[in-house]
């Protein structure tokens, strides 16, 4: 199987993101978003799916985040879509769990080309280093959307929202890495014979 790369800019009038991606890496992640939480959130999706990432995205931050995590988010996951092309010799599914102290999440991930997300994070805080906390959730949506992919992710417990959202990038990374592994076959693994 070839090397899975690809680069995706986007610009707009509120961001301007660029994405390098690889998804047969080592879990390097150099990310520069403006929003400290998210580039936490994303360098730790990077490190734990062993994809090599470098994303950078000046946004308008002087209005909210909201436009930065949403536009980081879709880039992420259109570079996704493009490095995996016709989805040939991949497993296709993957699941996992993540702890991180008291937290627990579980993500499952399904490459299936349908965007479908359900996400619950149960967080209660308004903001965690300059991310909103409504925005982890759109984060993950949006990755869903532009990936074209079908995500769950589900913290089950955890008392502290720091660590229920990064258990859960953790685990939705741990079930990416899974669902793009390499099966060591040329199909497409669907009964439809197509994951466009």
């Amino acid at each position: 199987m070839a090397r899975r790369r690809s680069q995706i800019a986007r610009k707009t009038g509120e961001t301007d993101v660029t994405v390098h991606l690889d998804l047969d890496g080592e879990g390097a992640a150099k990310v520069r978003t403006g929003i400290g939480f998210l580039d936490h959130l994303l360098g730790t999706l990077a490190k734990h799916a062993r994809f090599d990432l470098s994303l950078t995205c000046k946004g308008d931050t002087a209005v909210d985040d909201h436009h930065s995590a949403e536009d980081c988010a879709l880039t992420l996951g259109a570079a996704i879509d493009k490095a995996l092309g016709e989805r040939r010799g991949i497993a296709r599914f993957g699941h996992a769990y993540a702890p991180l102290d008291e937290a627990l999440a579980r993500a499952v991930v399904d490459l299936s080309g349908r965007p479908c997300a359900v996400v619950d994070l149960g967080l209660s805080r308004f903001d965690i280093g300059g991310l909103a906390c409504e925005n982890i959730a759109h984060v993950i949506r949006s990755l869903a959307l532009s990936a074209r992919a079908t995500i769950h992710v589900e913290v089950l417990r955890g008392e502290n929202d720091h660590h229920r959202a990064e258990a859960a990038f953790k685990a939705l990374a741990l079930a990416l890495g899974q669902a793009v592994a390499p099966d060591g076959s040329n199909g497409v693994p669907s009964t439809k014979g197509t994951l466009r």
